[in-house]
C-alpha cells in the first residue's frame, strides 16, 4: 500500500469513492446534501490543498484524505475515507499520517475534522489517535424543542427513593448518615406502604444525580433492593433498580434525551420486566406496558402520567402524594 498526491486526473476516482462515503454515512439530518458544492471543494483542495489517494499493490486506489488550512495555526481534515474492504490494514492511518506531515510543514500546530457523534467506531479511533472534543454542536427539532422548554418550567426535575423495607427507624438513620454529603438539610422518610418506604430528599428531588447517589447509598447501606423513579427535565420519566449498592436495571423513557448514544446503550434504556418483576413481584406484562421507550417525548404520554402509571405498576406508593 502507497500514499501519493492526488492530482486533477484523480477527482473522477475520487468523486466515486466521495459518494460511496455519503452513501455509507449519510450527512446530519438537518444539512443539506449539495452534492455539487462539496464536490467543487474536493476540486479546490487537489488543486491547492492537501489531497491523498491511498493505492492497493494493485495500484487500485483504496482510501483518499482531504485536509486544508483552517486557520493561521489550525488544519482541518475535511474528509477521510477508506473501502470497506481495506479496513483495520492501517490505510486510514497512514492517510493521515502522511496529511498531518504535510499540514506541519506547512507551518499548522493543530488539526480537527468533524465526525458524527453516533459513529462510535470512528471516534473511539480518533481518540486512540490523540484527537480530543473541543466544541459540540448541539442540533435540536423545531417541534419538539417548544414542548420541552415548556416542560420545564412546568413540571421540573422532581424524583424519590424507595426501599424494600419495613424498617422505618434503619432507613432514617441511613438516610441522616448520607444527607449532608450531598448538601441536604431536609429529609423526609415516610411510614412503609406495601412493603415499600419512600424517601424524599430536598437536594435530591431536583438533581438527578444526587438521587441515583442516595439510591445506591441507601442500597448498599442496608443490603436491600432500592428503586429511584424520578422525572428529568419536567419531561422524561427515569427508574434506577439497585440489589445491595448494584445497579441492576435502568430505564430512561427517551434514552438518547441527554445526547446519542450506541446502539447498545440506548437498547439497555428499555425496562428489563424479568428484572423488576423478580425485584418487586409486580407482573412482568404490566411492566413492559408502563415502560415504553420513543425517540421524543412528544410520542409518549406527559412525564407526570407515566411516572404515575410506572409506579403503580411496580407496585410502589405515588411518585406524587
Amino acid at each position: 500500500m502507497r500514499v501519493r498526491a492526488a492530482t486533477p486526473a484523480d477527482l473522477p476516482t475520487l468523486e466515486r469513492l466521495w459518494r460511496d462515503f455519503c452513501a455509507e454515512v449519510p450527512p446530519p439530518e438537518f444539512e443539506d446534501d449539495d452534492a455539487d458544492e462539496e464536490l467543487r471543494e474536493v476540486a479546490e483542495i487537489v488543486a491547492g490543498e492537501i489531497a491523498l489517494v491511498a493505492e492497493d499493490e494493485d495500484g487500485t486506489p483504496v482510501g483518499f484524505v482531504l485536509a486544508r488550512r483552517a486557520g493561521e495555526r489550525l488544519g482541518r481534515v475535511t474528509d477521510l475515507y477508506v473501502v470497506p474492504g481495506a479496513r483495520r490494514t492501517g490505510v486510514a492511518r497512514a492517510l493521515v499520517r502522511e496529511a498531518a506531515e504535510r499540514l506541519r510543514a506547512h507551518g499548522l500546530e493543530a488539526v480537527d475534522l468533524d465526525v458524527m457523534a453516533g459513529n462510535a467506531v470512528a471516534r473511539a479511533v480518533y481518540a486512540h489517535w490523540g484527537f480530543r472534543e473541543e466544541v459540540l454542536r448541539l442540533v435540536a427539532r423545531l417541534d419538539e424543542l417548544a414542548p420541552r422548554l415548556e416542560a420545564d418550567v412546568e413540571a421540573p426535575t422532581r424524583g424519590v427513593v424507595y426501599v424494600q423495607t419495613d424498617d422505618f427507624v434503619a432507613v432514617e438513620r441511613a438516610v441522616t448518615a448520607f444527607a449532608p454529603r450531598i448538601g441536604s438539610r431536609r429529609s423526609h422518610v415516610e411510614p412503609p406502604v406495601e412493603g415499600w418506604t419512600r424517601v424524599r430528599d430536598e437536594v435530591a428531588e431536583r438533581e438527578p444525580g444526587a438521587l441515583r447517589r442516595l439510591a445506591r447509598e441507601l442500597s448498599e447501606r442496608l443490603g436491600a433492593v432500592v428503586l429511584s423513579l424520578g422525572i428529568e427535565a419536567g419531561a422524561v420519566v427515569r427508574l434506577v433498580a439497585l440489589e445491595r449498592g448494584s445497579v441492576v436495571d435502568e430505564y430512561l423513557s427517551v434514552p438518547e434525551f441527554h445526547g446519542p448514544l450506541p446502539p447498545g446503550d440506548v437498547v439497555a434504556m428499555a425496562a428489563n420486566p424479568r428484572v423488576l418483576a423478580r425485584l418487586t413481584g409486580a407482573d412482568p406484562a404490566a411492566i413492559r406496558a408502563a415502560a415504553p421507550t420513543a425517540r421524543s417525548p412528544g410520542e409518549l404520554a406527559p412525564a407526570l402520567q407515566l411516572a404515575a402509571g410506572l409506579a403503580a405498576a411496580l407496585g410502589l406508593p405515588p411518585l406524587d402524594g
